[in-house]
């Protein structure tokens, strides 16, 4: 079976273009066996003395065998300016490439082919608000970004090309002469923004779901987007949460643009940079909290594992901070994982409290229509000014290219960066019944309005108890994140904070006019009335990007929640345990980490049980009789019935819908397929040729065309096939890993590995179905947290410490993260001296 419209498992927005004699000599390279002596040139040092310049005191710099480093400062400022150089000796080439990401200047490294991605970037002005936030920052959160800075800086003065990182190396083929410039605490701000942009809202569902209802009736709509459902999965906040007591935001629906312009507006939004993972409705992760009261040491135990797209090197980087007296001065005595690039630790724990995140999903992002003539916009019958900005992309081995960048005050123009933009602005009016005109867009998000984000790291990173905790949350935002808490006095909570708009009218699925403030936002959902929740009955609280609120809740957060499936799961491993009386342990949290029970097998099995099928589909329902659900990697009942999945989503439901949007297979269509499960007669299971008249009949038939697949896939015996073999994942670099040349992708790759897990798995292991079974998310970390015993946590990163290829610690973890094995998180001083096989000391 072929997809209708294959996709590759990441965005593919960035490919290298190499000459002839570029791929000539990286051959001779790898013939040569010279790739040894160049990768190790930027191998960094790792124990003995470094002098530094710029710090007051020596700092030590532990790392255990995982080359994970643990250090520790007699002031914050000689902290985070270690931070800075260490993060740059594992990974300043990252660090570089998302710095021109992030500033639109790709073109700067790798030539005309970025030029339209620069224009997006820059004309959204992510560096232009990160600019505006540095400016913001108190004397003292400056102070630590500069620092920060100064450290990177530190280290490039030492070194160059590539004894920087191979990749200078590969790129100087190309781009010979680059030199990167010295590091700035803007370059660590506008990570947020991709950050923000890679979890922005579910600003594609939203043009998915237009898209559709042009083709398909109300009913069926209705079908495809089922709301949340609160009767079978729960909700974040747990019932004994003080009620809201409030009635839902009525919405308002509005004008809809043509298909083919919203077509093409959701194939540029899937094709813009992306740093995290693909956006959409499957990007989620896990989290749970458990009480003292229910754990086998009388402290909270807490769990985290992000999920996003998988990359090399790892997206986190695994870190402790330590000042060697915390005081009011230097208050960080903290570990977890970072962003190279970016000062402070993101998820983890400090000597008090500990930390998770999960995406909240909500929509904070908005199109509307502007009508423009003459460099001016209309606003409730008057005419201003765009505000009009010129900048240059300048392109490596080629011409500068200007650009004109131009915003109303909702925020930029986005109509002319493709003629796609300009298609559905045209389109609109004939659609609407507007009066025909020059009608552009514009794009309104929160993240584009400079903020506080930048020192709420640090603010959390400080935090000692609950208030504090709160109030460091209250800094965090963009983009708006589930926050859950635990600390060593045993509370737990939850906290969503971030900047989410109240709308005038609508509901922001479709564009708005533009030229009244009628269609805008009205502010934002006040601090103290976002979702919140301390020492709950239950004891713990569960977060995996289903529904915080019931339907009660007086503000429209997101109408596109997760499923569920993934936080019932969870929450039902919990109840099972705390029925029976069982202390949680932190191996217990880690084996619900790595639980693989597939929830649409189990609810499909009853209504396969009742065929009675010949043939093939008879082999197949054969083969599924007293599978256990789990989608593990050696089992041959999940690698068929994945199959079976997709092959019913592409032969019964993907003719009926259009052909840009065929069935993704994620937490959508487990709802929506469970729900028509109940309907045998209904419209969706019959075939436009006749040939299939009802829900057994279509679930016989893709019984019958799985096996066929399986046997091409993996041979005529069932006994030898695996759900491995099919849901692999491949570790590609995140800037030459896609680059087409397969030396290059050797050079820095790695895999396949045969997983386990799947789509609204809570072992994560996500794969789009359109386009096979490979994997396209993942748990990018897992950490569990013992509030008891700090030294008793453990943790592991998807890949490793270091960016640099053909390191030890390059890839290191992958096997244990596949396994689900963990590694023991060092924290306190004597742990860490223990377990440290280089220290190095800087001094200044």
């Amino acid at each position: 079976m072929v997809p209708r419209t294959p996709r590759a498992p990441r965005s593919r927005w960035f490919t290298v273009l190499l000459s002839a004699v570029g791929v000539l000599v990286v051959l001779v390279l790898v013939a040569g066996g010279l790739v040894a002596f160049t990768v190790q040139r930027s191998f960094p040092q790792l124990s003995g003395e470094l002098s530094v310049p710029g710090l007051e005191n020596e700092v030590t710099v532990s790392r255990d065998a995982a080359g994970i480093p643990m250090i520790e400062a007699d002031s914050a400022t000689d902290l985070f300016q270690a931070q800075g150089f260490v993060h740059a000796q594992d990974r300043f080439w990252e660090m570089d490439f998302r710095r021109h990401v992030t500033s639109g200047r790709l073109a700067e490294l790798f030539g005309e082919s970025q030029v339209g991605t620069d224009t997006f970037v820059r004309t959204l002005g992510w560096r232009k608000v990160a600019e505006q936030e540095v400016e913001l920052l108190d004397p003292l959160t400056l102070s630590w970004y500069q620092a920060y800075a100064d450290g990177v800086n530190a280290y490039l003065a030492e070194r160059s090309g590539a004894a920087l990182s191979l990749e200078y190396a590969v790129l100087g083929l190309q781009n010979p002469g680059y030199e990167p410039e010295k590091w700035t605490p803007a370059d660590s701000v506008a990570w947020l923004k991709a950050m923000a942009w890679d979890l922005r809202s579910n600003l594609e569902d939203e043009i998915e779901r237009t898209i559709l209802s042009t083709a398909v009736t109300p009913e069926q709509l209705a079908d495809l987007y089922p709301p949340y459902p609160y009767d079978d999965n729960p909700t974040v906040l747990s019932a004994d949460a003080t009620p809201f007591g409030q009635p839902p935001v009525e919405t308002e629906p509005g004008a809809q643009a043509s298909l083919d312009s919203l077509v093409a507006l959701k194939e540029l939004m899937s094709s813009m940079p992306t740093l995290l993972g693909r956006a959409g409705s499957d990007i989620g992760s896990n989290s749970w909290v458990v009480s003292g009261s229910l754990t086998g040491s009388g402290k909270p135990l807490l769990a985290n594992d992000p999920h996003l797209g998988p990359s090399l090197p790892s997206v986190w980087y695994q870190m402790g901070l330590r000042c060697s007296t915390v005081s009011v001065e230097c208050p960080f005595d903290v570990a977890g994982f970072t962003f190279s690039g970016l000062p402070g630790i993101i998820i983890g724990h400090n000597a008090r409290v500990a930390w998770g995140f999960t995406n909240l999903g909500p929509d904070t992002a908005d199109l509307y229509l502007e009508k423009v003539a003459d460099g001016n916009y209309e606003l409730d019958g008057t005419l201003r000014p765009l505000t009009i900005r010129e900048e240059v992309v300048k392109v490596a081995g080629g011409e500068d290219v200007p650009i004109k960048i131009r915003s109303t005050e909702r925020g930029p123009l986005v109509t002319n960066l493709t003629g796609q933009f300009t298609d559905i602005a045209n389109d609109y009016p004939a659609t609407s019944g507007l009066p025909e005109g020059a009608y552009e867009l514009s794009l309104q998000w929160t993240a584009l309005t400079p903020g506080r984000t930048s020192g709420a790291i640090f603010a959390v990173n400080a935090a000692t108890d609950w208030q504090s905790f709160r109030e460091a949350a209250k800094l965090f935002e963009v983009p708006s994140q589930n926050l859950i808490y635990a600390d060593v006095d045993g509370n737990i909570g939850y906290q969503a904070p971030g900047l989410i708009p109240i709308r005038a009218s609508g509901d922001g699925t479709v564009p708005q006019p533009g030229w009244t403030s009628a269609s805008g936002w009205r502010g934002y959902i006040p601090f103290d009335a976002l979702p919140s929740q301390v020492n709950p009955a239950t004891g713990y609280i569960v977060t995996a990007n289903n529904a915080v609120v019931d339907s009660n809740y007086p503000h429209l957060i997101t109408r596109d929640w997760d499923a569920g499936y993934r936080a019932n799961r969870i929450e039902d491993r919990l109840r099972t345990l705390v029925d029976a009386g069982t202390p949680i342990t932190s191996e217990t949290m880690s084996n619900i980490q790595a639980d693989n029970h597939n929830a649409l097998a189990e609810v499909m099995a009853p209504y396969l049980a009742e065929l009675t099928p010949a043939g093939n589909a008879r082999n197949g329902k054969i083969l599924l009789d007293g599978w256990d659900f789990a989608d593990d990697a050696n089992s041959a009942q999940s690698a068929y019935f994945n199959i079976f999945w997709r092959a019913l989503l592409e032969n019964t439901f993907a003719p009926q819908l259009p052909e840009s949007l065929p069935p993704s297979g994620g937490a959508q269509w487990f709802q929506t397929v469970s729900n028509v499960l109940a309907e045998p007669n209904s419209s969706w299971w019959t075939s436009a040729d006749g040939d299939i008249r009802n829900r057994d009949e279509a679930l016989t038939a893709a019984l019958s065309s799985a096996w066929t697949e399986a046997v091409n896939l993996m041979g005529d015996d069932p006994q030898k096939w695996t759900w491995g073999e099919l849901h692999t994942l491949t570790l590609r670099n995140a800037s030459f890993g896609e680059s087409g040349i397969a030396p290059i992708e050797w050079l820095f790759n790695r895999g396949p590995y045969e997983v386990a897990g799947g789509s609204s798995v809570v072992n994560a292991n996500g794969w789009y179905a359109p386009a096979g079974y490979a994997v396209d998310w993942v748990p990018s970390m897992r950490q569990v947290i013992d509030l008891a015993d700090p030294d008793a946590s453990t943790w592991v990163n998807l890949a490793g410490a270091s960016g640099h290829a053909f390191a030890p610690t390059y890839v290191d973890q992958t096997e244990l993260w596949r396994d689900h094995k963990t590694r023991s998180w060092h924290f306190t001083p004597d742990a860490i001296r223990q377990a440290a096989t280089d220290v190095l000391t800087l001094t200044p």
